[in-house]
């Protein structure tokens, strides 16, 4: 005896697409600075004070000029204690990365992930253009 389907018609399912997120709802508002007059052992303990693996350097008239990181460091004291030679310049403006990249915050957080898989380096400013 053949059985028979009794199942009625399949509600449709509706599709929410979440709204765009972009990167200013995901970026830090609470930036720690640091400035190229800075000794590098200072900026090595705000690191770890503040559970941070960097963040930009900017002058006295606070305009963007750099970015220091732990792989900065690490960098420069690595060679130094290899090559059995003193850290003579000790500023962060020695040390730190002066080409930055930055990205508009009211890039989608998509364009980002995109745009970060052919970075070398894991960091990225993100500007805020609407201040």
């Amino acid at each position: 005896m053949p059985v028979k389907s009794f199942q009625g018609e399949r509600a449709q399912i509706k599709r929410v697409t979440p709204s765009k997120l972009i990167v200013s709802d995901i970026m830090t508002r609470q930036l720690v600075l640091f400035n190229p007059e800075q000794s590098i052992h200072e900026v090595m303990k705000t690191f770890i004070r503040y559970r941070i693996s960097g963040g930009p350097v900017v002058n006295k008239e606070g305009v963007l000029v750099g970015i220091i990181s732990e792989a900065d460091c690490m960098k420069e004291i690595s060679d130094s204690r290899y090559f059995n030679m003193p850290i003579l310049d000790k500023s962060v403006g020695h040390f730190m990365t002066q080409k930055v990249d930055t990205i508009e915050s009211s890039t989608s957080v998509l364009m980002l992930q995109q745009n970060s898989q052919n970075q070398a380096e894991g960091v990225i400013l993100f500007l805020r253009m609407d201040i």
